[in-house]
């Protein structure tokens, strides 16, 4: 039996994708409704052409050559997924952010992202990820570098902030990231904005 026109437009958009692209059904929203979208996207899933990583998330696994094995799914990209489907705005926060920018090497026992959206968690396979909601003012109107580097400061404390993590900081942001968050940030508590002026200074 021949494919409807619309599966084979999703099947192109999806190999068109990178190795390791994590998306959900209103993704092709522009190709065919939802529920031809959830059709296609179960029988590509059946068909082992992509993973289904939990309900209305999927990704386009990624070989390594290397490992010779499939790579696990990256829980930023998973988060953010969430993130698209429901409209929330969010950023990586506690000791997720730390991570993220190299401030410790503990790996999170659960990924934590602040939310202009509700209180929500989710877990798939060994791997949990919470949603905290905070003020819109938290979560919008800065890019991604700008409030990842917020959280992080405001994770480590007033009191608790050093001197290496200051010159972590310096050292792993780039000269265009520490343009950006230095006009960006100006909004944020006084504090945390001192710092992010000793930091890209």
């Amino acid at each position: 039996m021949e494919r409807p026109k619309y599966n084979e437009a999703i099947i192109c958009r999806i190999k068109s994708y990178e190795e390791g692209t994590v998306f959900i059904p209103s993704d092709f929203a522009d190709i065919a409704n939802i529920l031809a979208v959830n059709m296609a996207l179960t029988r590509l899933t059946e068909e082992n052409v992509i993973k289904r990583v939990m309900r209305g998330v999927y990704e386009k696994p990624r070989f390594s050559n290397l490992l010779k094995e499939y790579v696990a799914t990256d829980t930023e990209k998973v988060a953010d997924a969430i993130a698209r489907n429901h409209g929330w705005s969010i950023a990586p926060a506690g000791d997720t952010a730390l991570n993220l920018l190299r401030l410790s090497t503990q790996v999170p026992a659960v990924w934590l992202y602040v939310s202009d959206g509700p209180y929500r968690e989710y877990e798939y396979g060994h791997v949990k990820i919470k949603f905290k909601h905070v003020t819109n003012k938290q979560t919008s109107g800065m890019s991604y570098i700008t409030k990842l580097t917020i959280q992080a400061i405001r994770a480590l404390g007033k009191e608790s902030i050093q001197k290496k993590d200051i010159s972590k900081l310096k050292s792993v942001l780039t000269d265009s990231d520490k343009n950006i968050i230095v006009v960006e940030a100006k909004g944020t508590i006084a504090w945390v904005y001192d710092i992010i002026r000793d930091v890209c200074d």
